[in-house]
């Protein structure tokens, strides 16, 4: 069995990130962000049936919901016009199910956007939107 030859280095190096890949590293620069500025994380890509939360932290006693964008294209609008009023609604959805069952406290969903993969190219937006 012949094995099969690897490509070269450089050529490795130079395909474009996978978008799940892009996502990971988007959400890890958010993270360490957000770790300086003072927030602590309590939770990453929490999941429910319907709606994931890439970043749950906590900043000064109040619960932050982070949706972590990435556009490196803006065709369609730059990172914050990805997050449409149904992707709001899914956020919104997965809190509830977060909170249900722990004590009160106060909440807000805040928005970390990137327009590349870089620190220099972070945005974040506290209270981004509001829950009704």
């Amino acid at each position: 069995m012949q094995a099969k030859k690897q490509p070269a280095l450089s050529t490795q190096l130079s395909t474009p990130l996978s978008t799940q890949v892009a996502g990971a590293t988007a959400e890890a620069l958010a993270e360490a962000f957000l770790l300086r500025q003072g927030l602590r994380i309590l939770e990453r890509n929490w999941r429910v049936r319907g709606g994931e939360i890439d970043l749950i932290c906590e900043d000064h006693g109040s619960l932050v919901f982070v949706e972590v964008r990435l556009r490196q294209r803006s065709d369609f609008g730059g990172a914050g016009a990805s997050i449409t009023a149904t992707k709001q609604r899914r956020l919104i959805l997965a809190a509830r199910h977060y909170l249900a069952g722990k004590r009160e406290r106060p909440c807000r969903f805040d928005a970390v956007l990137l327009d590349g993969l870089s620190e220099a190219s972070i945005d974040w937006i506290r209270n981004a939107f509001e829950a009704y």
